[in-house]
């Protein structure tokens, strides 16, 4: 498996400067699925003439050329360079495949149409699967691009590109690292409007026009990235770095969200709503948007040296997402989206055997990909925006803007932007940067007694400064609560005493969601949650009580019954789509995996979601996500009520059975065993998208027969012929909740399949894989056992590290249900270490 090293990539920056890559692609064979030719000519000076260094190259070395004199072709993905001079040239003729993994230059047929589409993902070091090249973040050069392709074909790349015929050739990039050059070629569709001088795209494939084409989608879309346009551009102090158009394309099989090419961003079809799309989705692609668009600066403009500093990118871009799409003003509730969604993610990731500073480490590229999580996210994001309040937004801009000018169209590390950030706010930040980025784990803020007390993380003793709100609630005679004074208080170590504290209902620290810690409550304050928690006004003080309910119940401090119970009974009042959705999840969650039984549960959260969804306005996102909350929740004796949804017999006034609605309603009906195969094959006759086909591999999957289980697991991981996203899709159906009988057989052969996994596929798809496929719906201590025995043999070390963070979580359910032991919940840290 290629990998490159922090040490081999010092070296080679040590020894080279990269001016430009022409690179001529004939994508041609693509059509009928042959391979195409990749020609590059890539010019670059050595510091040490007759010096040897390597070019990266994970393809077919047709012709080698080193300043005029023929080199044999590569050994593995790595072609010698011997003898170098002070100027080179390097002329490198390929043939390189195309994929089905979304990596490299992935190749998509629609099935609506028969359309042949291609688009390149170059992250992490994929681009050398494109062209010969440097795959490495600090060797940065000027892309020159020429393509040939059919000439009913659109090509789209990182600048402005004209067409001859078939031929489409590209206005020369600013200097950009490898990893974000792209290109997409095929019968996509596409508009454009131009905005304070740079033209905007939206593009997608042929048969999701409809969908994404619409006068309200793309007038959202471009007044979003308009209205983060102007908003970045003036907290940054510059204008847009890389030409006169940003083009935002979405692509079929696409691993992550998006991701941030100069020029040509590429996102996930996920963000392309085949049926209604609620306001929290909406908010959710607005985000990420902005997210985006902030990489044009923060990671391309200025770019990590290695990848040790991605989470900086990632931190930045995440806090700015959030912060842009609050400041714009389109979308309410932002700031309560973050808590309840994303900061959860970070808790979780940081309460794992694996958990990383945010500031973490990589001694190669493949280590880098395994620190892509919440903690480099949301976590990041919380620590940055909590330096923000801390300094002055003033001030943390101004070092934002003098980090940009001093680094722009190079590289940086961490100490560059700490060091722009101390000279703009006047103070030292090395302990706030050893305690917040270099140490790992949460903090947990503690009320008793009228005191609030800092404990630092159990395995990693710091403790931190956080500011934050301490908000003092009254009952107002059983009707609401009311705040009687929030506090400001400052947690450095000492224990603070909370003023005006005494006799609250409740008194709930970091209600404004202000730094990153895990919040306890003492039991007065509980129980006042559990009675009283629809009735507290302020909804970001509501997910913060709600955030702390959740995370003493995956501590096993609160009974799962309980958390079930107040979700049943508040839930109804949060108006927010996106909180809505969130508490069912978890209190499905803790239904199924925390309770020992916890089918009744289950049925209670159905329930809720029933009376909901028959309460709330017709037609409206509320009454949509309660009833997708009721599908989710309904056991099999509710199997009639769904097949009169699906069939349209009986539904809540003003609900709309779309084509997204729909599919969840036969995938739950298949799991409960309500769906026969003609049934099946009808519904995917019905929808014959690509959508369709991985609904339909899902549903098939997750019918409760052992011959239905052995099939999908059998192609998830043994037919290569499936794309990852086909075999991700057959994997999500495989585990469904009660279904012990049929998926039990299924644990030993988990053990068997991820060793291969990690040889057969690329990391990527292995890794996505080895989550999708692991047994999370039996938390039982044999199973536990039985991943411990995976754990103890010879298993890839990026593998490892996923299957020790699903452990993790399966010996906390196992310990939630009072079935744990001792040894069972040491094993996932010392199977870590």
């Amino acid at each position: 498996m290629r990998n490159l090293t922090r040490a081999e990539a010092a070296t080679r920056a040590a020894l080279l400067d990269v001016q430009s890559y022409d690179v001529h692609l004939d994508v041609r064979p693509a059509l009928d699925g042959a391979d195409f030719r990749s020609t590059c000519e890539v010019r670059f000076s050595c510091r040490q003439p007759r010096a040897e260094t390597w070019i990266d190259l994970d393809a077919t070395a047709l012709e080698v050329e080193l300043n005029g004199r023929a080199l044999p072709p590569a050994q593995g993905s790595r072609i010698a360079l011997p003898d170098l001079a002070a100027e080179n040239v390097l002329r490198v003729v390929a043939r390189c495949r195309t994929s089905r993994s979304g990596e490299g230059l992935h190749r998509f047929v629609d099935p609506a149409d028969g359309a042949v589409y291609l688009y390149a993902q170059s992250f992490l070091d994929d681009c050398q699967r494109l062209l010969a090249c440097f795959d490495q973040p600090d060797l940065k050069a000027v892309f020159r691009l020429t393509v040939d392709a059919p000439e009913h074909w659109a090509v789209v790349g990182n600048a402005r590109g004209t067409r001859d015929g078939g031929r489409w050739t590209f206005a020369p990039t600013e200097r950009i690292s490898t990893y974000l050059f792209t290109v997409a070629a095929g019968p996509y569709v596409g508009v454009h409007r131009w905005h304070d001088g740079v033209e905007l795209g939206l593009w997608c494939r042929r048969s999701m026009s409809e969908h994404l084409m619409t006068d309200r989608e793309t007038d959202e879309l471009f007044e979003v990235t308009g209205a983060a346009l102007d908003l970045q551009q003036r907290l940054f102090g510059r204008t847009y770095p890389f030409g006169d158009t940003y083009d935002q394309l979405f692509v079929p099989e696409f691993n992550p969200g998006a991701m941030e090419n100069p020029g040509a961003v590429t996102f996930s079809e996920q963000f392309v709503a085949r049926g209604r799309m609620t306001e929290g989705r909406r908010r959710t692609r607005a985000m990420v948007v902005a997210h985006e668009l902030s990489h044009m600066w923060f990671g391309n403009l200025v770019t990590m040296r290695w990848w040790d500093d991605l989470w900086l990118n990632e931190s930045f871009a995440e806090l700015m997402g959030y912060l842009t799409v609050d400041r714009t003003g389109r979308f309410d509730d932002v700031w309560v989206d973050f808590c309840t969604s994303r900061k959860s993610w970070g808790y979780r990731a940081d309460a794992l055997p694996t958990t990383h500073p945010v500031a973490g480490t990589a001694d190669d590229a493949r280590s880098a990909l395994l620190d892509f999580d919440g903690i480099s996210y949301a976590k990041g994001a919380s620590v940055l925006r909590q330096l923000m309040a801390t300094i002055g937004e003033d001030a943390f801009f101004a070092g934002v803007r003098d980090h940009l000018d001093r680094h722009a169209f190079g590289n940086a590390v961490v100490g560059d932007l700490l060091g722009s950030l101390e000279r703009a706010a006047g103070r030292d930040l090395q302990q706030w940067a050893q305690a917040w980025l270099h140490t790992p784990g949460t903090s947990t803020l503690r009320v008793a007694d009228g005191l609030l007390e800092q404990l630092p993380p159990a395995d990693f003793p710091v403790l931190r400064e956080h500011r934050l709100g301490v908000g003092v609630y009254d009952d107002d005679e059983g009707e609401r609560l009311v705040l009687r004074a929030r506090l400001d208080a400052t947690s450095t170590g000492d224990v603070v005493p909370l003023r005006q504290s005494a006799d609250a209902a409740l008194v709930l620290p970091n209600d404004d969601d202000r730094t990153f810690a895990k919040v306890r409550i003492d039991e007065r304050s509980v129980g006042t949650l559990l009675e009283r928690l629809s009735s507290l006004p302020d909804p970001l003080a509501r997910a913060v009580a709600w955030a702390a309910l959740w995370d003493a119940t995956r501590d096993a401090e609160l009974p799962p019954a309980t958390y079930v119970e107040v979700v049943a009974r508040h839930v109804r009042a949060e108006r927010d789509v996106g909180v809505v959705e969130t508490l069912l999840a978890q209190g499905r969650t803790a239904a199924l995996l925390y309770a020992a039984d916890g089918a009744g549960l289950l049925d209670s959260l159905a329930q809720a979601s029933h009376d909901a969804a028959l309460a709330a306005a017709p037609g409206s996102d509320l009454q949509l996500v309660h009833v997708r909350g009721f599908a989710h929740a309904a056991p099999v004796h509710r199997a009639p009520a769904l097949r009169a949804l699906l069939d349209g017999t009986s539904a809540p006034e003003g609900l709309v059975v779309d084509v997204e609605l729909r599919w969840l309603l036969v995938q739950r009906l298949a799991a409960l065993g309500a769906l026969d195969d003609a049934e099946l094959a009808a519904e995917e006759r019905r929808d014959p998208t690509a959508a369709g086909r991985l609904a339909a591999l899902t549903a098939r999957a997750a019918r409760p027969t052992a011959t239905a289980k052995q099939q999908a697991w059998d192609a998830a991981t043994g037919n290569t012929a499936l794309s990852s996203h086909e075999a991700q899709a057959l994997a999500a159906g495989l585990w469904q909740p009660l279904q012990r009988e049929v998926t039990r057989p299924l644990v030993p052969r988990y053990a068997q399949a991820v060793p291969r996994l990690w040889v057969d596929r690329t990391p990527a798809v292995a890794a996505a894989l080895t989550r999708l496929l692991f047994p999370w719906s039996l938390p039982e201590p044999d199973v536990v056992a039985a991943v411990d025995t995976l754990l103890d043999g010879g298993l890839h070390a990026a593998g490892r590290r996923v299957v020790v963070e699903q452990h993790h979580e399966l010996v906390r359910a196992v310990r939630a249900r009072g079935q744990g032991t001792p040894s069972a919940s040491q094993t996932a840290s010392a199977h870590c270490r």
